[in-house]
């Protein structure tokens, strides 16, 4: 197969097999709608095979950055229905990444008077609020009873992105934020059945997918992870402990017929990844650029070898908006501006120009 073949992955069918990341980009207000330069900035994007937004928060205390958009109001479902209309009159499909981010905040961005995790451990270094820089505070360890609360504050965000327009949605399960707490044993030292084994630990991540995939459907519900990716406290450096975890987390939803299990991971071929892939048994999209920028070839690579059903990319998919069709044609492409990837306005989000001839 090769990056510009058609996939399906569950009731979603792909015109080719290069997805957009999702990227933080700190576009929409303080209130977490998405404004016009939000939907200028996905409608740009449609001809990839599939979007996945920026990290969406389910809940006000689940919101991680300034200028995040949410899932939550009424007005915030609103601005993601001009979103994904503009994305669909394109042509193209989005689906909703659903983001809670766990202790990875702070009570100035949120509004809210506390933090919440697996367990009372801060995260080292300062979070950027509203309000300027502060130390990551000490987060409330989620009592037993509840974790069905934060289940349905998951479950809800992922009706509301079905009720505006999104095709789908992916749960956030990677990079050190709610769901990631839970698996990594630096961030959850629960002695509950949610906490010490590898099992226990991926119970509650199994939880929300299974519950959300039963409220919105299988097909339309995937899930990304980031093992042994150790950023933001989630420290993974056992590889049998991962293995074990993983495994545990893969085959716990893997009779669910998911649309998709999203991997983060540096070695694509390695034993941990393609172990994962065969336990899970559905369609994988396999991400291999974080420290470095996935070129094409190495995107190529990854269909051409069979590694895995698409290939996703971040940093490419924002500096060029048509890039399907630079790397299909072999076109030169714009380069990323770095110091406009997290401010507001157009520049450095929706005036990377497309190729002209």
């Amino acid at each position: 197969m090769d990056l510009f073949s058609p996939v399906a992955l569950g009731d979603l069918k792909l015109s080719n097999r290069v997805v957009m990341a999702p990227l933080t980009r700190s576009r929409s207000g303080k209130d977490g709608v998405p404004n016009a330069d939000v939907v200028e900035y996905y409608r740009q994007r449609a001809s990839l095979g599939l979007i996945v937004s920026e990290g969406t928060y389910p809940s006000f205390a689940g919101q991680g950055f300034v200028r995040q958009p949410g899932l939550v109001t009424e007005e915030q479902i609103a601005g993601w229905k001009k979103v994904t209309d503009a994305v669909h009159a394109e042509g193209g499909l989005i689906v909703a990444q659903v983001m809670h981010a766990g202790r990875v905040t702070h009570p100035e961005t949120t509004g809210v008077d506390y933090v919440e995790a697996p367990s009372a451990i801060a995260v080292e270094g300062e979070s950027r609020t509203y309000t300027g820089k502060h130390p990551y505070p000490v987060p409330h360890a989620l009592a037993t009873d509840e974790l069905p609360r934060i289940i349905e504050e998951f479950v809800t965000a992922s009706r509301n992105a079905i009720a505006a327009g999104f095709d789908g949605v992916e749960l956030h399960g990677a990079n050190g934020y709610l769901l990631h707490e839970f698996l990594a044993p630096s961030a959850n030292t629960r002695t509950d059945s949610y906490g010490g084994s590898p099992e226990n630990r991926a119970r509650f991540v199994i939880e929300v997918v299974t519950a959300v995939a039963k409220a919105i459907g299988a097909g339309k519900t995937g899930l990304r992870i980031s093992p042994e990716h150790n950023v933001q406290g989630a420290v993974e450096n056992d590889r049998a402990d991962v293995l074990a975890t993983y495994t545990a987390l893969v085959q716990g939803i893997g009779a669910l017929g998911l649309a998709n299990l999203s991997i983060l991971h540096h070695d694509p071929a390695g034993e941990l990844v393609q172990t994962l892939r065969k336990e899970f048994g559905g369609p994988v999209l396999l991400n291999t650029g974080f420290a470095e920028i996935t070129t094409y070839e190495e995107a190529a690579r990854v269909a051409a070898e069979g590694w895995g059903e698409a290939v996703v990319v971040g940093r490419p998919a924002i500096a060029n908006p048509d890039l399907v069709r630079r790397w299909k044609e072999q076109l030169p492409l714009n380069e990323p501006d770095f110091a406009t990837f997290y401010t507001e306005g157009p520049k450095g989000y929706t005036d990377y120009p497309f190729w002209e001839n």
